[in-house]
């Protein structure tokens, strides 16, 4: 008996997967320890939007390989550039705060899975848009309660530190 292989579809779900998870370690250490305004679902998002781009230009590019005047990412890089302009215009600074990023991430990642639909990876196109709508949900509320355990945390090394002093 042959051992038996995933097949490419699901490859392509492990690396989003693979994509969404490194994006939210990287977003977690960013908002909660280190305080920054881009957090969990930020990263989370762009890692995935980066991820669904480059599979669809794999997936795109080799079935075109030969036809030497036509190039199916010229349409694509223009998309993710219009979606960046897009972006920008949504992302508010007021005051200290910074608003609209995770809207912007979102909005780019959309695109990514409007281009899977367009180049017939539906199967891809709608895992993408399962993962980000967890990624919209289920990790605002992590996020939340990270925030608040690493606030509390810090609070109480405060008191510490104050208690000290006054020994």
């Amino acid at each position: 008996m042959e051992p038996v292989f995933f097949s490419s579809t699901f490859i392509i779900f492990g690396q989003l997967l693979l994509a969404v998870l490194l994006g939210m370690v990287l977003g977690t250490e960013r908002s909660v320890i280190a305080d920054k305004q881009a957090g969990t679902r930020t990263y989370a998002l762009v890692a995935l939007g980066s991820c669904l781009f480059s599979i669809i230009s794999i997936q795109v590019t080799s079935g075109y390989l030969g036809l030497v005047s036509f190039d199916p990412m010229r349409v694509v890089a223009g998309i993710i550039t219009g979606i960046g302009f897009l972006g920008a215009g949504i992302i508010i600074f007021k005051e200290n705060t910074l608003q609209g990023l995770t809207t912007a991430a979102g909005l780019w990642v959309s695109a990514g899975v409007g281009v899977a639909v367009a180049y017939g990876m539906y199967a891809v196109a709608i895992f993408t848009t399962i993962l980000t709508l967890i990624v919209f949900t289920v990790l605002w509320f992590v996020e939340t309660k990270l925030d608040t355990f690493f606030d509390n945390r810090s609070h109480l090394r405060v008191i510490k530190n104050d208690k000290s002093k006054d020994t």
